[in-house]
């Protein structure tokens, strides 16, 4: 018992000795002034770690700093403090009450923020929808999770109508003139009296992507010094950071970078919707050092015009992708466009981040996921739950502590000795380096043969001819199931025929003969939700 004791304080030494080095080095650790500490280590006991506690703890700090920009200028941190304030007062007023949950559909903006840090302070439960879902998703989910209110973007109006979702709705983003009670509304309206801390800490509850279904509800306990570490032990982000976080804020990716700019102090830079090049044009404007993607935001970039792609971005030291994999050699091509400033994340929602990809490490090995961070855990198993010797493939099985801890509907992913299955698989090379081969439920076996569609797209991906690329299995008479890809062409008026014979042809000289998809067809775009993710379910919904 001793020795267990022994090793368990040693351990814990060890985390916190890595924690207090990644923070110091990150600029989070530095000197304050006496006061403005107090309150803002008074803001974190008081109201926890999530937004709440944080936007009051860099008030504290940092009152006058520039915490968001966006369409309509930019906010303070004291300035978002106050309208928070003012929010949560109207809301409680409106009959919201501590444990409710609130579902909020909104886009990359400041009521995004506001919102959820005026339920933070009331300790309300927050939905997250994703602003893709089509309205039988939306009334699926909130018939689930039974929202006691609704927070959304006019633009969404006519979706929440189709969505059968009821109780009371407030309005987000909105332009002109409305009749619905706003946000803005509601922060007018608002009295500016701080309300008593709440017993129960906001919990927030993010969907699963809903690519092979109606969502999940996958609910987080607030963003934690654990999570902040294993992010800030790999990736290049620094206090006082101008960081542009284009990938959706309703998703985990998005959420954590948030929930980050207010540990760092900087300024998050928000639009209401990605273009590539309006991408660009904010990085230099406003002279970023950091951007947070999803990888199809990437392949957009690099498929402007090089004119437009021309600017000066030699102050983006950081660009952190996560959200799906990055395809063919899309991490080689960005880093020869734009310098060796990305950083790729592995991970789930259910999970958060396992690994994490340095430019380095993809530079040495293409196609790496990375290296586990600290304080987590990565084995690969096989089908009886025991761990492969490196080098072979096999289920993910992550150990961290930001394991979730169940689906809101019932259920869980799997678990073996306190570690979560991811629902892909993979296999580590000799460094320790992952490398993801597909989704465990992709796999297909053709004519005996076991193939992961990845593996094929990333092969075709990688050709002169191709913009984009997915493939999934289709019943076959003869070999049971047979590999179809779907192509995007760069010249979408290209010949089709001399397309097929020409990437099969590559396919067969870059993989065995197998994996050679038998049908192609070509479209001109995929389909994919807001988080880049290809809806394959649609593909497999294709009418011959």
């Amino acid at each position: 018992m001793l020795n267990n004791l022994a090793r368990r304080a040693a351990g814990q030494a060890r985390r916190q000795a890595i924690m207090v080095k990644t923070m110091t080095q990150a600029g989070i650790v530095r000197p304050y002034r006496p006061d403005h500490l107090a309150a803002a280590t008074k803001s974190l006991v008081d109201w926890g770690m999530g937004f709440a506690g944080g936007i009051r703890a860099q008030a504290a700090l940092n009152p006058d700093g520039v915490a968001l920009i966006d369409e309509r200028g930019s906010l303070t941190w004291s300035e978002i403090d106050e309208r928070s304030t003012r929010l949560a007062n109207a809301l409680a007023d409106r009959g919201v009450l501590e444990r409710d949950g609130v579902a909020v559909l909104c886009r990359n903006h400041r009521y995004f923020l506001e919102v959820s840090t005026a339920l933070s302070k009331l300790g309300a439960d927050i939905l997250y929808l994703n602003t893709a879902f089509a309205a039988p998703q939306l009334g699926e989910v909130c018939e689930r999770e039974k929202p006691v209110a609704i927070v959304y973007d006019e633009e969404f109006e006519g979706l929440i109508d189709a969505s059968g979702i009821q109780g009371p709705r407030y309005l987000g983003w909105a332009d002109g003139e409305v009749e619905r009670e706003s946000a803005e509304d509601l922060i007018a309206a608002g009295h500016v009296r701080v309300p008593k801390p709440p017993e129960h800490f906001s919990r927030p509850v993010i969907l699963t992507s809903g690519t092979t279904g109606t969502p999940k509800g996958a609910p987080r306990s607030e963003a934690g010094m654990d999570a902040a570490v294993a992010l800030l032990s790999k990736l290049d982000f620094k206090a006082g950071d101008i960081v542009h976080i284009a990938a959706p804020v309703f998703h985990t990716w998005g959420w954590a970078h948030l929930n980050l700019a207010m540990l760092l102090g900087g300024t998050v830079v928000l639009r209401n919707r990605f273009d590539p090049a309006d991408c660009l044009a904010a990085l230099e404007e406003h002279r970023c050092t950091g951007l947070v993607v999803v990888p199809v935001m990437l392949q957009r970039i690099l498929a402007l015009p090089a004119e437009q792609r021309s600017g000066d971005y030699r102050s983006l030291r950081t660009v952190a992708a996560s959200g799906s994999a990055l395809p063919g050699d899309l991490a080689t091509e960005w880093m020869d466009t734009f310098g060796d400033n990305l950083y790729n994340t592995y991970g789930s929602t259910e999970v958060a981040w396992a690994t994490i990809a340095r430019p380095q490490d993809m530079r040495a090995a293409p196609g790496t996921a990375g290296l586990a961070p600290p304080n987590t855990v990565i084995k690969i198993v096989d089908d009886q739950g025991k761990e492969v010797p490196r080098g072979e493939s096999g289920r993910i099985f992550v150990g961290n502590s930001m394991l979730f801890d169940g689906y809101t509907g019932g259920g869980n992913n799997e678990v073996i000795d306190g570690l979560m299955s991811t629902g892909d698989v993979g296999r580590m090379d000799t460094a320790g380096r992952l490398f993801v081969e597909g989704r465990d439920d992709e796999m297909i076996v053709s004519g005996g043969e076991n193939l992961f569609p990845k593996e094929v797209e990333d092969c075709i991906a990688r050709h002169d001819l191709v913009h984009d690329v997915a493939a999934i299995g289709v019943d076959d008479a003869e070999f049971g199931k047979r590999l179809r890809a779907f192509v995007v062409l760069v010249d979408s008026d290209g010949d089709q025929d001399h397309a097929t014979a020409t990437l099969k042809s590559w396919v067969k000289d870059n993989l065995a003969r197998f994996k050679v998809p038998r049908d192609f067809i070509y479209i001109e775009e995929l389909p994919r939700n807001a988080t880049g993710k290809v809806l394959k379910r649609v593909l497999a919904e294709w009418d011959e």
